[in-house]
């Protein structure tokens, strides 16, 4: 009964497993740092926020933590030397780091702004990525997750920075499940929708703030594109993560994962 049990379990086989959240120390970072560690995995994570990794320190003291930017090579290698030296190896590598970016037309938008945007979005993935690779080779296989958005899959007006990011976050993933497949590495993209949180009342607020009306009404523009009329949780997000590092999602890969409410367009 005990290994019927055992093989029912969506979580069995994340124990043991030694885990790299990039941006883990907030947001949806740290809900899936929570829900791995509830299941017994060892965590490494970055930030870029000196209180958040504080504070994650304190909630998962024996966990590693660095502040880093993935946009920034030298950070990112750094990083990686640490989770090494930490965690002995590595079997997943959660590319969840990003930024809205900018909200405006494109004849408004700024060209640091527009490089910063795709710098840390996408960049800070491939960077990510090529230092993983061979620790999670050396390890027989893994896990690699990316962090798009239902804007890699829908045009988002007046966030061109972003979508465009996302969107190229859909080509690597592919790419790099066909390229590590026969080493027994998965590769996915997790494509959160409206998830609830400071980030994305910013980016509502702001959006409210460039055409005119209220905050709520915005809030309401936005959720009616949303077949399930309301916003997922960061959890809902470290809940699916969970099942694709999990035995269950062992033959899982290059798919393009929406934890969206079934978001119809943006």
């Amino acid at each position: 009964m005990a290994e019927q049990a055992a093989s029912n379990d969506l979580a069995a086989g994340i124990a043991g497993q030694r885990v790299l959240i990039t941006a883990g120390a907030g947001g949806i970072g740290l809900a899936i740092a929570r829900r791995l560690a509830a299941h017994g995995a060892s965590l490494f994570i970055c930030d870029v926020a000196d209180d958040a990794l504080a504070a994650f320190g304190e909630e998962f003291p024996d966990a590693g933590r660095i502040k880093a930017d993935v946009s920034d090579e030298g950070d990112v290698d750094r990083m990686f030397d640490a989770a090494a030296e930490k965690l002995g190896g590595l079997d997943a590598l959660i590319n969840n780091a990003g930024i809205a970016g900018p909200t405006g037309g494109v004849d408004a938008i700024d060209p640091a702004d527009w490089r910063r945007t795709i710098d840390v979005c996408l960049t800070g993935q491939f960077l990510c990525a090529r230092r993983a690779v061979p620790m999670l080779k050396s390890a027989g296989g893994g896990s690699v997750v990316n962090m798009s958005s239902a804007a890699g899959r829908y045009g988002y007006a007046f966030r061109t920075p972003y979508s465009s990011a996302k969107w190229g976050v859909i080509g690597f993933t592919q790419s790099l499940a066909k390229e590590l497949g026969p080493d027994n590495i998965r590769v996915n993209a997790i494509l959160p929708g409206i998830v609830e949180g400071p980030r994305m009342t910013g980016v509502i607020r702001d959006r409210a703030a460039q055409v005119g009306v209220s905050y709520e009404e915005m809030e309401t523009q936005y959720l009616s594109n949303v077949s399930l009329r309301r916003m997922v949780s960061p959890d809902d997000v470290g809940a699916m993560i969970a099942f694709l590092l999990s035995n269950a999602g062992a033959n899982v890969s290059g798919q393009s994962l929406g934890v969206d409410a079934n978001v119809e367009a943006l």
